[in-house]
């Protein structure tokens, strides 16, 4: 759980539903690395973008070795996401 106090989903409005309507677009949910940036939907929307133009974007790294760089790089740093 977070510590950041974050605004549900279904009282989300504006722009944070509207990114909120994009998180679960694409992937079916909100995550809780994308939930608790709810309480700024610019920050949300700028990270998300950064986020897919890292994972999809061009590069000579296969979405699999992006995918297990990250993986690798969050474990060693402890983080949970």
């Amino acid at each position: 759980m977070a510590w950041i106090a974050e605004i549900p989903v279904d009282e989300a409005t504006g722009p944070l539903k509207k990114e909120f309507d994009r998180a679960i677009a694409r992937s079916g949910r909100v995550w809780n690395i994308v939930h608790v940036m709810s309480q700024n939907a610019l920050i949300m929307k700028a990270s998300m973008a950064h986020y897919i133009a890292v994972m999809f974007g061009s590069s000579p790294l296969s979405r699999f070795q992006r995918e297990l760089l990250a993986t690798v790089v969050s474990t060693e740093v402890g983080c949970r996401y």
